[in-house]
């Protein structure tokens, strides 16, 4: 287990370096917020889904596909069962506070940190399990997401959540997968050269946002936020999975995909729909730290299982 847990901390710790070129790069502004925000619009609508499409090609396996099943169940009970225990526990006085936590405590950082993780430790194969993860995770974004935020489901859009990178992405790969279509070398090529770069350039903004963050919790809300995203979510995910009999890459990479710190999308949503922007980039930034600890742990245990 110990060595698991070695093996998992020593891949955190090299997204952690990157965060820290990510921090430099703010300190001596060498990036700035446009130019991030460029960058992130680039990771989003560019290299996620070659990212995605990537791992998506490879032969028909009635064994993956029975894996792709599992996840997506897995997924779609995991935010259930969270949003519903968020609920019962994560209350406060401010409400602009109360749907920030409940928010970032639902949703992980499954984008930017557990993809690095799971190509870097499972493959290609993790990345499968885990792209069909984050194209979940955008679906219940862009409905529970904007509905907890904006409190109303006016502000859900169909469109947005079918022509979502994430989304649209997985429909692709999977089509790909099913009937074993393989894209010509000329365009799969730059598609492998655009998906090397999920790692690198997301942890580099991660850093550039922590760079300026800051890192004072208060309230009891908070800390009960942070302890269901880093520990309960994981490990409600673990638990699940085990007792179904689940083992290998897809338990794994579900256990990656929860584990990580609350989402980056937390500070988006709660600048654009009005809600507690400075909590919400507190809250990253801690989560983000902790789970150098966190993960290696909770991960390592999944991986020993």
């Amino acid at each position: 287990m110990f060595e698991n847990i070695l093996t998992v901390g020593n891949y955190v710790l090299i997204l952690f370096i990157l965060i820290g070129v990510g921090v430099i790069s703010r300190k001596t502004k060498i990036l700035t917020n446009a130019s991030t925000k460029e960058l992130t619009n680039f990771v989003l609508y560019i290299v996620t889904p070659c990212v995605i499409v990537n791992s998506y090609q490879r032969e028909f396996d009635k064994t993956m596909l029975n894996g792709l099943i599992i996840t997506v169940v897995a997924a779609v009970l995991s935010f259930a069962v969270h949003i519903l225990i968020t609920h019962l526990l994560v209350h406060d006085i401010d409400k602009r506070r109360e749907k920030t936590l409940r928010f970032g405590s639902v949703f992980s950082n499954c984008g930017y940190m557990s993809l690095p993780l799971q190509s870097a430790m499972l493959g290609e194969e993790g990345v499968f399990y885990g792209a069909t993860y984050v194209a979940i995770f955008q679906v219940v974004l862009w409905t529970y997401g904007v509905v907890i935020m904006s409190g109303s489901f006016k502000n859900v859009s169909v469109k947005k959540i079918i022509l979502n990178p994430g989304v649209s992405g997985t429909v692709v790969g999977f089509l790909l997968f099913v009937f074993s279509i393989h894209l010509p070398s000329t365009i799969l090529e730059p598609v492998k050269f655009l998906a090397a770069l999920n790692t690198p350039i997301p942890m580099i903004i991660v850093g550039f946002h922590l760079a300026a963050a800051s890192f004072k919790i208060k309230g009891l809300s908070a800390y009960v936020a942070i302890i269901l995203r880093l520990f309960v979510a994981p490990l409600t995910m673990l638990l699940g999975l085990y007792l179904c009999g689940v083992r290998g890459v897809v338990l794994v990479a579900s256990v990656i995909a929860t584990s990580a710190p609350f989402a980056a999308a937390t500070t988006m949503f709660s600048e654009k729909f009005g809600a507690d922007t400075e909590l919400s980039a507190t809250c990253v930034s801690v989560t983000t730290l902790l789970s150098i600890i966190t993960m290696p742990v909770i991960v390592g245990i999944a991986a020993m299982l």
